[in-house]
């Protein structure tokens, strides 16, 4: 796309009371916003879903000042306009009713990924779900996913930052225009996630993290992954609002539940519930559940002769281990369904055996021999 057509997608999107369903309605009307902006009233007015105020508030815009103003600070910042229906715009986004027209993109990694998952949560999660981030993106890891969050407090950092440290590319999808983070404190992080994803707004420069815009960039976390998982919520929050977003465009919504007397459950819980996301109680159940599973090699089984000896529960164990190597305590438990007291018994004896170490962070592995 030239400069020229560029600046007058970027002058559709600042028409004041026309949304990006408008125009994409005035786009398939008369084909450019050339052509929109050289619409008469009367032309204007007899476009479905366009009417007397929307048709005289495009004839009487001047977004010209607003637009170069706009266009510098985009050359200046190496930010990349993406445009709905065009190259570089995130696929999966593009197929939703209400997706941006355009998005600002400012990052080291292209949108188009094979496998994309949204996470997102409370921005005050229990040790639990600290937990639930590390185990889903240490199974996600082996799957080469591209992980989008909001870069909100609790959950969203923790979902970027594991992201981060796993090597897997991560997106931030911002509240606000490029020119500034919220929150503050996740300045440093997204620094950091500049250099192994990027960070994605429709909103431009100048436009500040106020309440209303947090819904709307909901939409674009939802709209452009495969699944959205929820970690943790309240009974109310954005959390839920992104999962509902998702539903509406019917991509699959999964949920960690947790205990009934837990507030930061609650909203977990009620998803479930009523039916509005699947249960999942770690990661490897994300991967089965979209399918994933027949995409990653095949890892190979231990087979040593100190294996003839074992049990078939020790058995059982060592080939997850194999799988899953390094693999955490927690996902062992729930592919094995093994009662997690003889879980501990059984990598006592394995370990002993010489055939798995105990790693930190509750991890085991297979001995190398």
């Amino acid at each position: 796309m030239n400069e020229a057509a560029l600046l007058q997608h970027l002058g559709l999107t600042m028409i004041p009371q026309v949304g990006d369903i408008q125009i994409g309605i005035l786009l398939k009307h008369f084909g450019s916003p050339a052509s929109v902006f050289s619409a008469s009233t009367k032309a204007l007015e007899e476009v479905p879903g366009i009417g007397t105020v929307r048709a005289a508030a495009i004839r009487n815009c001047n977004v010209q000042q607003r637009v170069e103003a706009e266009w510098e600070f985009i050359q200046n910042n190496q930010i990349k306009v993406l445009v709905k229906g065009n190259q570089g715009y995130p696929t999966k986004l593009e197929h939703c009713i209400d997706a941006p027209h355009v998005l600002y993109y400012k990052g080291s990694s292209d949108l188009l990924h094979k496998r994309v998952v949204s996470v997102v949560g409370t921005r005050s999660p229990s040790p639990y779900g600290k937990d639930r981030v590390i185990e889903l993106i240490s199974v996600l890891m082996q799957y080469d996913v591209l992980v989008v969050s909001g870069l909100a407090y609790g959950i969203d950092t923790m979902a970027h930052k594991e992201a981060l440290k796993n090597n897997l590319l991560t997106i931030g999808v911002l509240g606000h225009g490029l020119d500034q983070v919220y929150p503050h404190a996740n300045r440093q992080l997204a620094a950091d996630i500049l250099q192994q994803g990027g960070l994605l707004s429709e909103f431009m420069q100048g436009i500040k993290p106020e309440k209303q815009n947090f819904p709307r960039r909901n939409r674009i976390v939802s709209g452009m992954a495969d699944a959205v998982v929820v970690v943790e919520s309240g009974s109310k929050g954005g959390s839920l609002i992104t999962a509902d977003i998702a539903n509406s465009y019917n991509k699959d919504v999964l949920a960690y539940p947790g205990r009934a007397t837990d507030p930061s459950s609650k909203g977990c819980n009620q998803l479930i519930r009523n039916h509005k996301a699947n249960l999942i109680t770690c990661g490897q159940d994300l991967v089965e559940f979209m399918n994933w599973v027949e995409d990653l090699p095949k890892s190979s089984h231990v087979n040593t002769p100190l294996t003839d000896s074992l049990t078939a529960e020790e058995a059982s164990i060592l080939s997850i281990i194999s799988d899953h190597d390094p693999c955490p305590v927690d996902l062992l438990t729930n592919i094995s369904g093994i009662n997690p007291g003889l879980v501990s018994a059984h990598l006592l004896s394995l370990e002993m055996a010489g055939l798995i170490n105990s790693l930190p962070g509750k991890l085991y592995g297979i001995c190398q021999r």
